[in-house]
């Protein structure tokens, strides 16, 4: 990044956030489906029953748990890998 100036790092910066965003919208968009085709399965009503409330929140707590867990790995394994890199 020191080698880009100025106006490459707002482009490279923008790049960045959207490619962010985007990573968001798709692990939201998961949740959604996952929990939602695990959770509800009475559409006689407009609401959610209680066991069906319990159950999205459960998937979702569940579901952000594991997606965090998986970030944590990903950057423990990008340092090592670097660690690595750095020392040869």
């Amino acid at each position: 990044m020191d080698t880009l100036n100025s106006k490459e790092q707002q482009e490279f910066q923008k790049v960045v956030e959207k490619k962010q965003m985007q990573d968001f919208m798709n692990l939201y968009s998961s949740l959604v489906q996952r929990c939602f085709t695990d959770c509800v399965n009475d559409f006689t009503s407009s609401k959610l029953t209680s066991k069906e409330q319990t159950c999205i929140q459960k998937c979702s707590e569940k579901f952000l748990k594991h997606s965090e867990r998986v970030g944590q790995r990903f950057q423990e394994q990008n340092a090592a890998m670097a660690q690595n890199l750095g020392n040869r």
